[in-house]
């Protein structure tokens, strides 16, 4: 009978464990299955042919890391997820990996995993495309049930995250018992991450996104939850000598992916200092958040800084202008420099500025203002007696470099 006609696939299976071998008896090949996230799923276990790749996903239940990164670059899974067909996969040996086809498992207009057949022995004919095709349409069912377990359990985590950045859980034995019930081991040290996306995330974006934190081997990220437009995650410190440059690493590559593969651009990231005691999420949440607001107000000066520790004087700002408030302060020589600039039409609070954001780095200054070293010295000698300014005083130059970002976070 031909195979167009007849599917073998049309039968009752216990597990998807089952149905691989059974893929694999029918087109002679080795089979792995796996979720959308490259999650695997099941593999046959009664063919011994395999490739480095398939070993290394079997061991670690996952696709690893450096072998999706190909892929992606190769165009196999922006095409897998375009289309419904079988594809042939050419061989890549610096990632282990066989020539093989993999096919999507599609529900509607959605990918719910894929099949993979290795080709080591022979090569998979017309006959076989169709077979795959059988075989994945009838492996969608199997799929979605696992898909709305883990969709209710998925809800249940982020409710429960909820609670902890809220603060509504503040017990450390209540906070524990949830953890255990959540099937969720949490880590002795961590922190929270906030990924702000300039509009609020798509449903579309939300698969972006759970595609990458999911495929991510780097970092554990034990809960995650989407706020507007804020991706909010709470991942393990543990067992990292540089956690701030690992945490820069992440939050990095996930902008940088999310680009790349997606399109989606100008994503500000910023995580909180690093914490052991879960009682404390929310004050670790409370830090993301002025990290925001510190990028918003200042977005040239912390372009580079995405860690709260690492804001340095920025952390005081809500407190010192508070003290500001209550004692009707005004810096005399930094108001006299206003006052000029406004008679004179002139520049030289933000050549102040620039000559302090650069640590009195004449050279680096000068470029900066686009004007010649003499013009700028020029420029400061009318500071020093306009605005009664000594150069060489440490402490008169920080409270004019602080009143001077004081000043922009009030938008003056």
């Amino acid at each position: 009978m031909n195979a167009r006609q007849h599917d073998p696939f049309k039968t009752a299976f216990e597990s998807l464990d089952e149905f691989a071998d059974l893929i694999s008896q029918v087109l002679k090949c080795p089979i792995t299955i796996e979720d959308a996230n490259h999650r695997l799923l099941a593999y046959s276990t009664h063919d011994e042919r395999t490739d480095p790749a398939r070993v290394s996903t079997i061991i670690g239940r996952r696709v690893p890391e450096k072998v999706i990164n190909q892929l992606w670059k190769e165009g196999t899974i922006p095409t897998l997820l375009r289309t419904r067909d079988p594809i042939r996969v050419k061989n890549m040996n610096d990632i282990g990996l066989n020539n093989r086809v993999a096919i999507s498992i599609w529900k509607q207009d959605e990918v719910l995993g894929f099949i993979w057949a290795i080709e080591i022995d022979k090569r998979l004919t017309d006959e076989d495309f169709d077979l795959l095709k059988k075989a994945a349409d009838a492996a969608k069912n199997k799929l979605l049930q696992l898909q709305t377990r883990k969709n209710k359990k998925e809800e249940h985590s982020q409710e429960f995250f909820w609670k902890l950045l809220t603060g509504h859980l503040k017990g450390e034995k209540e906070i524990t018992e949830k953890f255990q019930s959540m099937q969720i081991t949490p880590a002795p040290s961590f922190a929270v991450v906030v990924f702000q996306f300039r509009q609020n995330i798509t449903s579309k974006e939300e698969q972006s996104i759970s595609y990458l934190l999911k495929t991510n081997q780097r970092l554990k990220i034990m809960l995650n939850t989407i706020d507007c437009n804020q991706l909010i995650l709470l991942v393990s410190a543990t067992n990292i000598d540089k956690p701030f440059h690992e945490l820069d690493h992440f939050v990095q590559t996930f902008i940088w992916k999310m680009d790349d593969r997606y399109g989606i651009k100008e994503i500000t990231p910023v995580y909180s200092s690093i914490y052991m005691d879960y009682q404390l999420i929310g004050k670790a949440f409370g830090e993301a958040l002025a990290v925001l607001s510190i990028k918003e107000k200042f977005p040239m000066e912390t372009m580079d800084i995405y860690n709260y520790q690492k804001l340095g004087i920025y952390q005081l700002f809500e407190l010192i202008l508070e003290k500001r408030r209550n004692e009707d302060y005004e810096n005399y020589s930094l108001k006299r420099l206003h006052q000029y600039d406004k008679k004179h039409n002139s520049n030289l609070v933000e050549t102040l500025e620039v000559f302090l954001n650069l640590d009195n780095n004449i050279n680096d200054a000068a470029k900066e203002l686009n004007v010649h070293a003499n013009t700028l010295n020029y420029r400061l000698k009318r500071i020093t007696e306009i605005g009664d300014v000594n150069f060489k005083d440490p402490n008169q130059k920080m409270i004019l470099y602080l009143d001077l970002k004081l000043e922009k976070y009030n938008g003056i």
